[in-house]
């Protein structure tokens, strides 16, 4: 059975930084892009950021660029999400996520796995 956990969340200050992580169980990753999508309460779910089976293609919302950065660990099956600079706007349940496809898909329909999210709360 396939499993993503995220950790990491939580409440922090604007300015301030979180890591996220996910760990994924049930099978191997390597060979497939990750990503990170957020919602927000009321609004739809977005693209927040992917990488490649490799890690050596990211992929990233313009609004969270040279802010977030994603990583990926194959060995560990774990991908991360380093946010700094948070600000009140990135507030929302963080979810990662699986996919078959180029890692510049930034529809959700696309990622077949998901994890059940980490709340992100940034205060002003």
């Amino acid at each position: 059975q396939v499993q993503l956990v995220e950790s990491g969340g939580g409440l922090v200050q604007a300015g301030g930084s979180l890591r996220l992580s996910c760990a994924a169980s049930g099978r191997t990753f390597s060979n497939y892009v990750m990503g990170w999508f957020r919602q927000a309460p009321g609004k739809e779910r977005e693209f927040v950021a992917s990488i490649s089976w490799s890690g050596g293609t990211t992929y990233y919302k313009n609004s969270v660029k040279g802010r977030f950065t994603i990583s990926r660990d194959n060995a560990k099956n774990t991908v991360y999400l380093q946010m700094n600079s948070l600000k009140p706007e990135d507030t929302a349940v963080y979810y990662c996520a699986v996919s078959a496809g180029p890692v510049q898909i930034t529809l959700g329909s696309m990622y077949a796995y998901w994890g059940q999210g980490t709340q992100v709360t940034v205060s002003s």
